[in-house]
């Protein structure tokens, strides 16, 4: 399974380790999505920034 994954919500004014979150994602900018596989890593990331993401699961 993968989870496609977009930032809904800015940046700005946010703790340094969620902004470092993003990034390590791979989002910049809101509006901006990435697909990634699922395992564990990916699965904390996403609760590290579950307020500012939108989180879609994509069957394969």
């Amino acid at each position: 399974m993968k989870y496609q994954i977009t930032l809904v919500k800015s940046l700005i004014g946010r703790k340094p380790n969620q902004i470092a979150t993003a990034k390590a994602l791979g989002l910049t900018k809101i509006g901006s999505s990435v697909v990634k596989e699922e395992n564990e890593a990916i699965k904390g990331q996403i609760l590290t920034i579950a307020h500012l993401v939108k989180v879609v699961e994509i069957e394969k």
